[in-house]
């Protein structure tokens, strides 16, 4: 999703980040996925790979959220060799492991098998109705409860392989300035520019939405303010506040089609530091 200035056509060619709830919560039912966001035109590529990596091996949909102006912005990257990339490991079911139960889940991942169509013994029904661990139908209530319980663990169990969240700066203080995906470069800056001018104030983004970093409570305890910086009404404040309430979010906003100015971020952050 390379988010522009919505909604409809709006403005095709601005810069936007207001599809984030869309990418957490779009769908009918509860039916949670991952949802990773590129921050420079460099990592692009590293998080859609990322992303089709968690989308095998956990064989869940993953949304990646870019926006315009990475889009059109250009960064040195050199291209890299494929011996040199992770390698990807798809769950393939055994075709020995007989009867095959296609929702039989491993209990590491709770991620099921992948058979390979035409293998002998491996057949089963597919489609978007509810299922059983043998792949028949089933409108059981409590089958129902208990799958859409699983789907949203397995989503929930990404954490343990995605890194923890980084700070810039010192790892306490009175305010930690924070964004998410192409907003982290006017973020990195305007907390540089501030520390040079002697606030206490640390700096960190996230490219990690749907599971959140595991450790990000413990970075949050750490200052007293939280500033949310991004292209939008608030969409993650919200969702950070959610997720963490014990903490005070103040929030920074723009939706003009244009990115950040430093100015405007160092302003909004020396008031909330100064109220």
């Amino acid at each position: 999703d390379v988010q522009r200035g919505g909604p409809s056509t709006g403005l095709p060619t601005k810069t936007e980040q207001s599809d984030l709830l869309q990418a957490l919560y779009g769908r009918n039912g509860e039916s949670p996925v991952v949802v990773i966001a590129a921050s420079a035109p460099a990592n692009c590529f590293n998080y859609a790979f990322t992303a089709a990596k968690i989308a095998v091996e956990h064989m869940t949909p993953v949304i990646l959220l870019t926006d315009a102006y990475l889009a059109n912005g250009s960064e040195p990257w050199k291209i890299p060799a494929i011996k040199d990339l992770p390698e990807i490991k798809p769950p393939y079911a055994d075709k020995n492991d007989l009867p095959f139960m296609p929702y039989k889940r491993d209990c590491e991942k709770l991620v099921r098998s992948w058979a390979v169509p035409g293998t002998p013994g491996l057949e089963h029904r597919i489609g978007g109705l509810e299922k059983t661990i043998k792949g028949t139908v089933s409108y059981i209530p409590e089958n129902h409860e208990q799958m859409v319980k699983t789907r949203a663990d397995k989503v929930a169990r990404v954490a343990d392989e995605i890194p923890d969240l980084l700070v810039f700066g010192e790892k306490q203080g009175d305010l930690l300035l924070t964004g998410w995906g192409g907003t982290e470069g006017y973020l990195m800056t305007a907390a540089s520019e501030l520390q040079a001018e002697g606030y206490n104030v640390s700096q960190t983004c996230f490219n990690f939405i749907n599971p959140l970093p595991k450790n990000v409570r413990e970075v949050f305890s750490k200052f007293k303010k939280i500033a949310v910086a991004e292209l939008n009404l608030g969409q993650f404040a919200d969702y950070l506040r959610i997720k963490f309430p014990e903490f005070s979010y103040y929030k920074i906003n723009k939706v003009q089609g244009m990115p950040f100015t430093i100015k405007e971020i160092k302003d909004n952050c020396i008031k909330i530091l100064k109220g």
